[in-house]
């Protein structure tokens, strides 16, 4: 079995430390304190017989084995199954990422599956077991401290996110749809966290409201208040971080819809011009290939005037149109 760590607990201190699950549940058996055991992915046949013996409900083994399960809080008697997503940030491709941590918790054994690398749940032990006084709380102090890591984890993410939102807010001006696609891709990325975040609201709500049927005293559930508080911070930047990237979309949308019309109406004036001068060009063309076809009949080819007056024709009419167009603006 993949086991990280394993430790029996009396009073907040460890006093033993099994080589194997079996010497866990035999221990737990013959005195009293509790068992924290750590697992990193463990196969189906390992975690049925992890339920077997501390008599897991059905249900929580098929959500823990099915895996990519939204964060949330089940009761099963006096057990309580817990999925948490912890996240990270990468900055270089600002993404994201996403890990699940299934914590089943009893009144005398703490059991966490970890899917991801993150979060250091040896940290949250380390930190534990030098607090021997939070520790000797029980499992309930075990679980307080894990949300704890894992809210604790969302703020580098918040970071993150606000960083490239300042860029995306510096570049927003600059017609570059490189910017748009910039700001779809972040925006979806809140999104997710959110999905991840949000349902730390109720389940935190859920624990304090009815935190004797958890076995929660009041020093674990005043240490719950203050993981709910920052949880509604984080859940507040992220909608502030959406509403921003949804406005920035729009605005920039806007910039570039006011530049294409714009580029439009200088393409218009210079149709405009182009239009107007070969209507003025086209008048004394029209003159002289009328009076250049020669045929005998036509009443002004003999005339001695003819010629002067073709040409004070054409210079008429060009000068007639181009003080039209002047006058409407198009040259």
């Amino acid at each position: 079995m993949a086991i990280v760590d394993n430790g029996i607990y009396v009073d907040g201190r460890r006093v033993a430390s099994p080589s194997t699950l079996d010497e866990t549940f035999a221990q737990l058996r013959e005195g009293d304190g509790m068992a924290w055991i750590g697992l990193y992915r463990p196969d189906e046949s390992e975690l049925r017989e992890l339920a077997a013996e501390l008599g897991l409900h059905e249900l929580v083994i098929e959500d823990a084995l099915t895996g990519h399960q939204r964060a949330k809080l089940e009761r099963y008697g006096s057990d309580t199954f817990v999925v948490l997503r912890p996240a990270r940030y990468l900055d270089e491709t600002e993404e994201v990422e996403f890990g699940e941590v299934h914590v089943f918790v009893g009144p005398r054994f703490v059991v966490t599956v970890r899917h991801a690398e993150a979060p250091d749940l040896g940290r949250v032990r380390r930190r534990l077991e030098a607090s021997p006084d939070l520790l000797g709380h029980g499992t309930m102090a075990v679980f307080y401290a894990i949300i704890d890591e894992v809210v604790d984890g969302y703020q580098p993410v918040i970071a993150g996110l606000e960083n490239d939102i300042d860029e995306i807010e510096n570049d927003l001006f600059d017609a570059n749809a490189d910017i748009s696609l910039r700001i779809f891709g972040l925006a979806r990325e809140v999104i997710d966290f959110q999905r991840a975040v949000e349902p730390l609201t109720p389940m935190l709500e859920r624990l304090q409201m009815d935190a004797a049927s958890f076995g929660i005293n009041i020093e674990i559930a005043r240490s719950l208040r203050d993981v709910h508080d920052h949880a509604i911070r984080v859940i507040e930047r992220a909608s502030a971080f959406r509403a921003i990237l949804e406005n920035a979309l729009i605005v920039h949308s806007t910039i570039v819809t006011q530049q294409q019309n714009a580029l439009g109406l200088q393409q218009n004036e210079q149709v405009k011009k182009v239009s107007g001068w070969a209507a003025i060009l086209f008048a004394p063309t029209l003159v002289g290939g009328i009076y250049g076809m020669n045929f005998d009949l036509m009443p002004e080819l003999h005339w001695a005037f003819g010629y002067p007056m073709a040409l004070a024709l054409m210079l008429a009419s060009s000068v007639t149109l181009f003080t039209v167009f002047k006058t409407k603006g198009w040259l």
